[in-house]
């Protein structure tokens, strides 16, 4: 299963919600800061760590707050095919 992590740059957003509804985990909250911009902030909380990097949350954003990593195994050599788990593998893009 991809693993993955979001970063948010918080003078960007303007507090659209877009991201909170489209979160198919529910990581994303309106946060209590604000930015200088008078915005609340969007706040990823993953304790968990069961963000998959699917993407929804960048792609509906509209200033193009939203940065996506995906997390890569260390264990892993990259030939585990179709079959991946790490996200060097296969066609999981």
């Amino acid at each position: 299963m991809k693993k993955g992590k979001i970063e948010i740059n918080f003078e960007l957003c303007k507090m659209c919600e877009y991201c909170i509804v489209q979160c198919p985990m529910k990581l994303i909250k309106k946060g209590d800061g604000q930015n200088q911009g008078g915005f609340f902030l969007a706040e990823y909380c993953d304790p968990s760590g069961v963000c998959n990097a699917c993407k929804l949350c960048g792609i509906v954003c509209p200033e193009s707050a939203i940065e996506i990593f995906k997390i890569i195994s260390d264990d892993c050599d990259g030939n585990c095919g179709d079959d991946c788990k790490c996200g060097k593998g296969g066609d999981d893009e």
